[in-house]
């Protein structure tokens, strides 16, 4: 494999039949083999994607002590403004590396689902209100504005994947009345001191959800996907292209025929100022009460016992908090 293939999804989107049928094979092929694809025809405007890079660029330039107003300060972690180095993503597959180099937002559910879940605890901080930023103005709107559009994108992707699979086109839509995706608005600043060894802007890892659906500007230093013979491979997309990665609760629910693929976002040269990059990225995750459940193709036993989707991603989120996360947000905006 030399490059990720390109899929445009238009024709299944617009309901042509030969085109349907073709597409589905396409992202089936990708799924088994890769794991990741580059979409085309996805109906989320080239315009909308650039006006909320500018909005986000905004945000960023803010300074330090302006963006660290929307720091989460309860239970809810996947909220709100987190600093320059204060995650680690490969500590979630148990690897102790330096904290990675790069800032981001997070928002949750822009529906409120709270009273449907009362009931169950431990899906409070799933469902926890949002921490928008609203300065500089126009941001919070916007930072909304892309969730709603990776949100109608996320339930058409998982009607391809139904066909993709074989199944009823509707067959994961029910599961998602009450989803609690999250959006991830990424800044990677140029580097203006030398990394510690090992530190990369996000070390690899798999994503934790369904998929991924993720935006990015240009810029050196970015994402990479591990080929299935071992070699790092530039995930690259042209103007207005999107792309999408399964995670482990997709390769779980197909019982392991498609591949959560490891990957990584690489760090650019000492003083490169065109290495400054955004990346926003949409982290499917279902109804938290949502089973998932092995599908195993002919012949085949369920690999994995069934769990919640709630669950799964709670497992996830509790390996990657063993990593030193409260680092100091005062480590600096340029890593």
């Amino acid at each position: 494999m030399d490059a990720i293939p390109t899929i445009d999804i238009a024709p299944f989107l617009a309901g042509d039949p030969d085109g349907r049928r073709a597409v589905a094979e396409q992202v089936a092929a990708a799924c088994r083999e890769t794991g990741f694809l580059v979409i085309a025809g996805h109906g989320i405007s080239r315009e909308t994607l650039e006006e909320t890079f500018r909005r986000a660029f905004a945000f960023y330039d803010l300074p330090a002590a302006e963006k660290a107003r929307w720091v989460p300060t309860g239970p809810a972690r996947q909220r709100g403004y987190h600093g320059v180095a204060t995650r680690s993503l490969a500590a979630t597959l148990g690897q102790q590396t330096p904290l990675d180099l790069r800032e981001s937002v997070f928002l949750g559910p822009v529906d409120d689902h709270r009273a449907h879940f009362a009931n169950l605890p431990e899906a409070a901080t799933a469902y926890a209100p949002n921490i928008l930023p609203d300065d500089p103005p126009g941001t919070a709107e916007a930072f909304t504005g892309i969730y709603r559009e990776y949100e109608r994108l996320s339930l058409d992707l998982l009607r391809i994947f139904a066909v993709a699979l074989g199944l009823p086109e509707d067959h994961f839509t029910a599961l998602m009345a009450r989803h609690f995706s999250i959006l991830g608005v990424h800044h990677y600043p140029a580097l203006d001191t030398p990394p510690e060894p090992g530190q990369l802007r996000a070390g690899a890892h798999t994503d934790f959800g369904a998929m991924t659906i993720l935006a990015m500007t240009e810029g050196r230093g970015g994402l990479e996907a591990r080929t299935p013979d071992g070699r790092w491979l530039p995930v690259l997309q042209a103007p207005g292209e999107l792309v999408v990665n399964l995670g482990d609760m997709m390769q779980r629910w197909t019982n392991d025929r498609w591949v959560s693929t490891l990957h990584r976002v690489v760090v650019p040269e000492l003083g490169d100022s065109g290495s400054r990059r955004l990346s926003i990225g949409y982290f499917v995750h279902p109804d938290f009460d949502a089973a998932i459940e092995c599908l195993p193709g002919p012949g085949e036993a369920p690999r994995h016992p069934p769990i919640t989707a709630g669950a799964h991603i709670a497992e996830k989120i509790a390996r990657s908090h063993k990593a030193p996360f409260e680092a100091p947000l005062a480590r600096g905006t340029s890593g």
